[in-house]
């Protein structure tokens, strides 16, 4: 079984662009793993973690393991109502749980589980800007970790937010275009 990562930002736009871009990837990680079944390790954030798992629950014999940085009643005051609903909903759909240790703050929590998920991963799909990341354990982060450790990784470009707010930004034509890299 090849276990496939995932990073990416929260806050998106252009969808049905970022949605070409993850079949993309996918399409090229099951040619780099012929014959495997695919383990999606991911956060189930909302945005890049829960679109991947979208498309990951349509894979024949996938399975998705979730990796919590913080506790469940914790983990879910950073969702929504609506947000923490689904959260539930596709963590009792997931085949495993991997509960991290609790850590002192939660940006060691978020770095560690984003650890966890690429020292763990055969590759990685990271839907990104390209930018350094805007927190500790950010997309930035995690995939130029990925690159010095020459990880293979599917870079599906996407704007991410504006620093300090909620409002998405997009890259206009390049959103959804997909960069292989170490593959």
């Amino acid at each position: 079984m090849a276990n496939i990562g995932v990073t990416g930002h929260r806050i998106l736009t252009d969808l049905e662009k970022i949605h070409v871009g993850i079949d993309l990837a996918i399409s090229r990680i099951l040619k780099e793993f012929p014959g495997q079944s695919l383990r999606l390790l991911t956060q189930f954030a909302e945005g890049s973690d829960r679109l991947v798992a979208q498309h990951f629950r349509k894979l024949e014999n996938s399975r998705i393991t979730v990796v919590l940085p913080l506790p469940i009643d914790e983990y879910l005051k950073d969702f929504s109502r609506n947000s923490a609903k689904e959260f539930m909903e596709l963590l009792r759909e997931s085949n495993e749980i991997v509960n991290m240790p609790k850590l002192k703050d939660r940006e060691a929590a978020y770095e560690a589980a984003g650890l966890y998920i690429l020292n763990h991963s055969d590759a990685l799909i990271c839907i990104w800007d390209g930018k350094v990341a805007q927190g500790r354990g950010g997309t930035g982060e995690i995939a130029t970790l990925a690159r010095r450790k020459k990880i293979p990784f599917a870079w599906i470009h996407a704007g991410n937010r504006k620093p300090k707010t909620l409002q998405p930004t997009s890259l206009g034509e390049g959103q959804g275009k997909v960069t292989f890299e170490n593959f």
